[in-house]
């Protein structure tokens, strides 16, 4: 009984810490990320022109914050659940989300051309935030539970 209550501090304490670690990474955004659209979304940005940006330097920045994200996600998904099965299956999720939302941004970037700013705002929130483990945990909770 013991060790099952330690057991459960331990991985009470984990799983804080990731959350702290995600918190982290949103609160420092501005010095570890390339993102000219950090500014320009905390604006009226529905009638301002999108902000001059280098694409290289924009997916790069993009990509090292979805797979910060990514990585600290499933390590609360793995504290919670310890299943590696579930990981893997989550790992392809992010990878396959990654891929679509990626391409949708810079879609909506060049060929939309900034009439579209509220889908280019949403689908950069998809990137830049660890929305898809809030979808995830209770998805895998259901599914244990099944």
């Amino acid at each position: 009984m013991l060790r099952k209550i330690l057991n459960n501090k331990i991985r009470l304490a984990q799983f804080l810490f990731l959350v702290v670690l995600l918190a982290l990474i949103r609160a420092f955004e501005d010095q570890l990320f390339y993102d000219p659209f950090l500014d320009y979304f905390k604006n009226d940005f529905a009638n301002l022109p999108l902000p001059n940006f280098d694409p290289f330097q924009l997916f790069f920045g993009l990509l090292f914050r979805y797979t910060l994200n990514t990585v600290v996600s499933l390590g609360i998904i793995y504290v919670l659940f310890k299943e590696v099965q579930m990981l893997k299956f989550a790992l392809v999720l992010y990878y396959f989300f990654f891929m679509f939302l990626i391409i949708s941004f810079f879609f909506i970037i060049y060929y939309i051309k900034g009439h579209n700013n509220f889908a280019l705002f949403y689908v950069r929130r998809f990137l830049i935030q660890p929305i898809f483990v809030m979808l995830f945990v209770p998805a895998f909770y259901y599914q244990k539970q099944k």
